[in-house]
């Protein structure tokens, strides 16, 4: 699925209640669309939780995209980075 279309279903499921967060690899779509909360990560496409067999690193970028959801100060949209 592409990135747009990704953050397009985050935001209308927002609509209809459920809290989401997109792991978001192009800055720019993010930016364009504007989900209620995206977490961008500097790694190539195919790889949102950075490279193969480093489960650290995996839990790290999972542990900061649901930090998002806790952030009950941070109003919709949120763009943060991941670095």
């Amino acid at each position: 699925m592409c990135n747009q279309t990704v953050s397009l279903i985050g935001a209308e499921m927002e609509r209809r209640g459920i809290t989401t967060v997109v792991i978001q690899l192009l800055r720019h779509i993010a930016r364009a669309v504007r989900p209620p909360r995206a977490l961008w990560v500097p790694y190539p496409l195919g790889y949102p939780l950075g490279a193969p067999d480093d489960p650290a690193l995996q839990h790290r970028v999972l542990a900061a995209a649901l930090a998002l959801v806790e952030d009950q100060a941070a109003e919709p949209p949120v763009l943060r980075d991941f670095l």
